[in-house]
């Protein structure tokens, strides 16, 4: 299905704001609220949103300390990154990870409450992990998520 303008502009200002009211999205867009409301319940249905998220405060919840762990594999069989990927999964401390191409295999933005929790973590989640061969650890002092969405069409 083609997104249209509308559609890039509803995911602009929900991106922004995933609580903004109906009524003043559709005022933003210059729509009638009920289109307003077709229109992000097809995005939703679509695949093009696929939910909301509040952004919490690290330290209101004991995050003291992030990091993003470079995971170098041993081996790249179908079965090792998939029980990884799915080994990661089953981590609270870890916020997000990415599987991807260059020196190493995954980046994992993990959230632990100290330093010692950091180096336990990691000893414990990577280090013991056959498929592992190598890790890097960096620390990570401020995080900012960019509010705006890229539009490659419209």
């Amino acid at each position: 299905m083609q997104l249209d303008r509308i559609d890039f502009e509803i995911l602009r200002q929900l991106r922004k704001n995933a609580r903004l009211p109906n009524k003043t999205l559709a005022q933003r867009l210059g729509v009638a609220p009920s289109t307003a409301l077709e229109r992000v319940r097809r995005l939703h249905e679509i695949g093009a949103i696929h939910g909301h998220h509040a952004e919490i405060s690290p330290a209101a919840v004991g995050i003291g300390l992030q990091a993003l762990v470079s995971v170098r594999l041993a081996r790249h069989s179908r079965e090792e990154v998939a029980g990884f990927h799915a080994h990661l999964g089953s981590l609270r401390e870890v916020l997000a990870f990415y599987h991807v191409a260059g020196a190493d295999d995954f980046l994992v933005h993990v959230a632990v409450r100290d330093s010692d929790h950091l180096r336990d973590f990691v000893l414990d989640a990577f280090t013991t992990r056959p498929e592992v061969a190598r890790i890097e650890t960096n620390l990570i002092f401020s995080f900012r998520r960019n509010p705006e969405v890229p539009v490659y069409s419209e």
